[in-house]
């Protein structure tokens, strides 16, 4: 194949803006911030369980509670109505001695009902301070997300910038190429990654490989728009006052 060598040379403009698209392209897939959202999500979903069952124990804290007063109401007002009975002189002596003993009995069920009250109140205080922790922890998980999601966002604009721009100068270059040197290019670079690379001091650009005696012996001999090629990697290889040919 044959082409010019100054648009050989130009080969090297388009595999630079190649290069830096396909880092472009790999900078995308590989953005720290996309961990970062991934454990960010992770977290959340996490306290956010954890919020939402403390709040559950909560409310079932609440409901004890409530059942637990007004069984405590209940037994009081047992125990007022029976003094009241006692003090207005209208019951038999026998009565008398009954309400004693349920007022006895109404006395110390009042008070294992006001302990066991004391104790959910205690175990609703606790819950209540780490329903208060864990809402905090969501919020902060919820800060934290929103913070990568934003760094993402801002590294993914730079990315599209650089890519635009860089799609651009490829599209400049493409109309300089002969139709069968551009489709070699293209071919090597699908296949290889580098469609063509500078030869410097006998050493191949893109696979970075010392090109051996007799490739080199055929590189001086062919003409000077005679399009070659790595045997290694396959690229197009531009020669350069930098080839040390």
């Amino acid at each position: 194949m044959k082409a010019e060598p100054a648009v050989q040379r130009q080969l090297l403009e388009l595999a630079k803006a190649d290069a830096e698209l396909s880092r472009v392209a790999h900078r995308r897939r590989t953005l720290p911030e996309l961990t970062e959202i991934a454990e960010a999500e992770q977290q959340l979903r996490a306290h956010r369980d954890a919020l939402v069952a403390a709040q559950t124990s909560a409310s079932d804290l609440d409901r004890e509670l409530a059942r637990q007063e007004r069984e405590v109401e209940s037994v009081r007002a047992r125990a007022d109505r029976d003094r009241k009975l006692m003090e207005s002189g209208s019951v038999s002596a026998k009565q008398l001695t009954d309400l004693e003993h349920e007022l006895e009995s109404l006395a110390r069920r009042q008070s294992v009902l006001e302990d066991d009250e004391l104790e959910l109140m205690e175990r609703r205080e606790a819950i209540g301070l780490d329903t208060q922790r864990t809402a905090a922890e969501v919020d902060q998980a919820e800060q934290r997300l929103a913070d990568a999601a934003k760094r993402r966002d801002e590294a993914l604009a730079d990315l599209d910038t650089t890519q635009a721009r860089r799609e651009a100068d490829r599209e400049g270059l493409l109309p300089r190429f002969p139709e069968p040197l551009l489709m070699v290019y293209e071919r090597v670079r699908e296949h290889r990654g580098i469609g063509a690379a500078l030869l410097r001091a006998r050493r191949c650009g893109a696979c970075q490989l010392e090109l051996d005696r007799s490739q080199i012996s055929e590189i001086k001999a062919a003409p000077e728009d005679e399009v070659v090629m790595c045997e290694n990697c396959g690229a197009i290889l531009v020669r350069t006052l930098e080839s040390g040919l």
